[in-house]
């Protein structure tokens, strides 16, 4: 795990540095938009509604859209004068009952884990916690915005850790806009219900339950693999970025070189089998150079004599110049 933010928990004169873990992750499947003829990706331009035109990144401000569908446009000078959210502290306002928090402000979840320095004051907060049953209601900026959490005490198979968990405002929790008409019920189906519950009754163990959904869509992906059905397209190799760029311009580099040698480019796959084939038949010319070079000798064309007289020392070549 790697801390993604890192600050101190204030509560009265007492501070407690700590670190900032994600303490969640989704697995939820992803898909891709895809052309079905050939499997390539979809890319989408930034293109402007008014002009057609495509607008670069730099020419791109960020827009309030009022009620009455005006656009305000927000320079950085405008930004930088907003409230600063840059704080690194935890603040913690009060302590409230656990049960006056309706889970369904709870937004996201977050482990805080000590520093050296911090050790003893972070089980001090964390043993207050437990012995009030209480959560402490807490401010804090993280990406670039101040919310309000809580922090309380979870039991993991690391310890008793503290956790973080980030709420939604108020205003942000829809209201239902409609009523709920029961009927009347009657007590001999009350008693069923009761019974239903009784029946069903347990405790809670998340392992217990599988994502059917994930693992089937896997299934279906091993299957068309296994099958052939698999579209082969340039980024079908999952791999960083820098080393499909770096395979790139290489590709590139050898396409410009036979370019220059009027030959014909050709893909990175097709030079490496050439190359692999070339090795082999480079040995065996190497073993029959004795052949050829004794044929060589047989030889009494001009063009032999020629490369002859190359090899022999320049002064040579020079007196056999001047005795002709």
């Amino acid at each position: 795990m790697r801390a993604i933010w890192k600050g101190a928990v204030s509560f009265g004169l007492v501070s407690v540095p700590v670190k900032l873990y994600a303490a969640t992750e989704s697995h939820d499947v992803s898909f891709r938009q895809v052309h079905a003829k050939d499997g390539g990706r979809i890319k989408y331009q930034r293109v402007c509604s008014l002009d057609g035109e495509e607008v670069a990144y730099a020419d791109i401000a960020k827009g309030y859209e009022t009620e009455d569908g005006e656009m305000v446009i927000l320079t950085d000078d405008d930004l930088a004068e907003l409230p600063s959210t840059s704080s690194r502290e935890i603040a913690v306002e009060k302590f409230v009952p656990s049960d006056q928090i309706d889970p369904m402000l709870f937004e996201k979840s977050y482990y805080l884990e000590p520093e050296k320095s911090g050790a003893k004051p972070y089980a001090l907060l964390r043993q207050a916690l437990k012995d009030a049953d209480r959560m402490a209601v807490v401010t804090v900026a993280l990406r670039q915005r101040t919310s309000v959490g809580v922090l309380r005490v979870k039991d993991s198979e690391a310890g008793e850790v503290i956790v973080l968990q980030t709420m939604m405002w108020p205003d942000e929790v829809r209201v239902p806009d409609f009523s709920v008409d029961t009927g009347d019920v009657k007590p001999a189906e009350v008693k069923m219900a009761n019974m239903l519950v009784e029946t069903l009754a347990g405790d809670f163990d998340p392992s217990e339950f599988e994502d059917d959904y994930a693992e089937a869509v896997e299934a279906v992906v091993k299957a068309k693999i296994e099958g052939g059905e698999v579209k082969r397209t340039a980024t079908s190799t999952k791999s960083s970025g820098e080393v499909v760029d770096l395979l790139a311009a290489l590709q590139r580099s050898v396409d410009a070189a036979k370019t220059a040698r009027g030959e014909a480019p050709s893909s990175a796959a097709d030079d490496t089998d050439t190359a692999d084939e070339e090795k082999p038949a480079k040995k065996s010319a190497t073993k029959n150079a004795p052949a050829k070079k004794s044929a060589a000798k047989k030889t009494t064309t001009k063009k032999t004599a020629a490369k002859k007289t190359a090899k022999k020392a320049p002064a040579k070549k020079t007196a056999a110049r001047k005795a002709s």
